[in-house]
């Protein structure tokens, strides 16, 4: 299985990504052709760095073929705030920024594979989640200043290119750098992490070290967040490419790099897997689907929800939620605190997985990703990815089938791309 484990020990940031990606091995024309696609009139300059000795690749965003400020800042306590300026509007649409429905728009509009726009959109709406939830205003009231604007979308639409043509099938970090010192945003003077990149990391693991500037931006916090990554160590992996992107600053005895490191899996991690289970008979089937939902969130392998006749004749639930051991503690906390239960069962089954990778067919109705499960090279199972057929049903007004099945089709007769 191939996988790929994010260090940040220098925080990150969109730019930093982008430059981890390439160096890696990312081919930059996938990244030229995601900007060129969005048709804003920017494009990205790519250069070889050093950070403290490191070699690394920086990523720069054009605007108008003029460079977009990310210059880095002389005062150490008080870093330049490198996200997007974001502005509210409670009661009115400001012609001098995009709201989120217009950057969704203009990702759909864009000649990209669904898949892609899938991911950058979902950063997107995880970025204005953030921001709406800070200023306590709707989500379509946060507006993102043009030039800000610019840049972010660059970052993520190019991100989530970099993350498709990589075909990881599981994405892992270790805890996130934050960093120190204070912040100017719009708002005023915070304390790093930002409101934004505070609310993003949020249950992510996190911690302050080394150097008093900020390291993760909401950009890259969002962009972490719609990986949804397991946290810890790195897994037992035989690694097979490593790539640095570089960050604007270059302080003095600390790399400002986040690395890359893209791999196989040991087969022996994948044995087993992490059981948590709680019987209910008192809970709301609202609350129930709520807590399924923010498991899934946390990282939770499967949630399952199983009928079971409790003591006194009682109707219950029974709670099963597969993670792996970096999620337990997040998840029993979950359990503990949304449902009404007094007690969770936690212990390890031994399982086997089959190796699983995604490739891509064309289909009538665009590009769609299938699943596939093999073993020493032999295809166990194949099956179309139901969101992107689903996000294909609905902008071409077909069934959600016809679609499946237009996909299946092209598999068996056609082969993937």
């Amino acid at each position: 299985m191939r996988i790929a484990y994010l260090d940040c020990f220098a925080g990150i940031s969109g730019d930093m990504f982008l430059g981890a990606l390439l160096d890696s091995g990312v081919d930059q024309q996938v990244l030229h052709d995601a900007v060129a696609a969005l048709n804003i009139d920017a494009s990205l300059k790519i250069e070889r760095v050093e950070r403290s000795g490191i070699s690394s690749t920086k990523v720069h965003v054009l605007e108008n073929r003029q460079l977009v400020d990310d210059a880095p800042v002389k005062e150490k306590t008080q870093p330049k705030h490198s996200h997007p300026h974001i502005e509210t509007h409670p009661h009115s649409h400001s012609s001098h920024g995009r709201s989120l429905s217009a950057i969704r728009s203009l990702i759909h509009s864009a000649n990209l594979a669904i898949p892609v726009k899938q991911t950058a959109i979902h950063a997107f709406e995880l970025l204005g989640a953030s921001e709406a939830k800070i200023h306590n205003v709707g989500i379509e009231d946060v507006h993102f200043h043009e030039v800000g604007a610019v840049d972010a979308i660059m970052d993520i639409v190019a991100a989530s290119a970099g993350i498709q043509s990589l075909k990881v099938h599981q994405w892992y970090c270790s805890p996130l750098n934050v960093g120190g010192g204070t912040v100017d945003c719009s708002h005023g003077r915070f304390p790093v992490p930002a409101p934004a990149t505070a609310d993003l990391l949020r249950g992510f693991p996190t911690y302050s070290a080394h150097i008093l500037q900020e390291l993760v931006t909401p950009t890259g916090a969002a962009i972490v967040r719609a990986l949804s990554p397991s946290f810890g160590p790195q897994p037992a992996m035989r690694v097979e490419q490593i790539g640095y992107g570089a960050g604007s600053r270059n302080p003095k005895d600390f790399p400002n790099v986040l690395r890359l490191s893209i791999g196989e899996a040991d087969k022996e991690t994948q044995s087993s897997v992490a059981v948590l289970e709680t019987a209910i008979d008192d809970l709301s089937p609202q609350v129930l689907a709520y807590v399924t939902e923010r498991a899934l969130s946390l990282g939770a392998l499967d949630v399952m929800s199983t009928a079971v006749q409790m003591k006194k004749g009682r109707l219950g639930t029974l709670i099963t939620v597969l993670a792996d051991d970096a999620r337990v503690a997040a998840l029993e906390d979950l359990l503990l605190r949304e449902t009404s239960t007094l007690g969770v069962r936690i212990h390890h089954e031994r399982r086997s997985t089959l190796d699983r990778r995604y490739a891509t067919v064309g289909t009538p109705y665009g590009d769609i990703r299938i699943k596939i499960g093999s073993r020493d090279g032999e295809v166990f199972n194949a099956a179309p990815e139901f969101d992107d057929c689903r996000a294909a049903a609905t902008q071409h007004g077909v069934p959600v089938k016809q679609v499946q099945q237009a996909a299946i089709a092209a598999y068996f007769t056609e082969g993937t791309k």
